[in-house]
């Protein structure tokens, strides 16, 4: 988890330079995007995940794209922090964490099927057992 964490504190301390390539009058050109916005809120219903960046856009997706949210209880999935100086959302509880880059490409969850049953089987055994 704290490698997660500080990937993301990385991410906020350097700059990040997206290239787009298009044609404008049979001319290419490239534009470049300095850094990634920053997230400023987030909210999360049983259905969807929205952040809200600096820029004024707001991205929203499916919560089923990330499991460990689909599973959570609503008061787990309200318990999170911006992080990563505004390009993240981390939920402790959840040992879940999500970045603005990923947000924006459209990125689903690439946790393994192994790896999100063993988070499920520790939720459901109760503490001491």
């Amino acid at each position: 988890m704290g490698s997660i964490a500080e990937s993301y504190a990385n991410l906020s301390a350097s700059l990040v330079t997206i290239w787009g390539f298009c044609e404008m009058n049979g001319t290419p050109s490239a534009g470049a995007i300095s850094a990634l916005p920053k997230i400023v809120n987030v909210t999360v219903t049983d259905d969807t995940l929205s952040a809200d960046l600096e820029d004024g856009r707001s991205i929203s997706v499916p919560i089923g794209w990330y499991p460990r949210l689909a599973y959570a209880t609503p008061a787990e999935r309200a318990s999170f922090e911006i992080s990563g100086a505004g390009h993240g959302i981390h939920w402790l509880d959840l040992d879940e964490v999500l970045g603005v880059e990923g947000l924006l490409l459209g990125k689903r969850s690439n946790e393994s099927a192994a790896s999100f049953k063993q988070w499920l089987d520790r939720r459901q055994t109760p503490p001491g057992a």
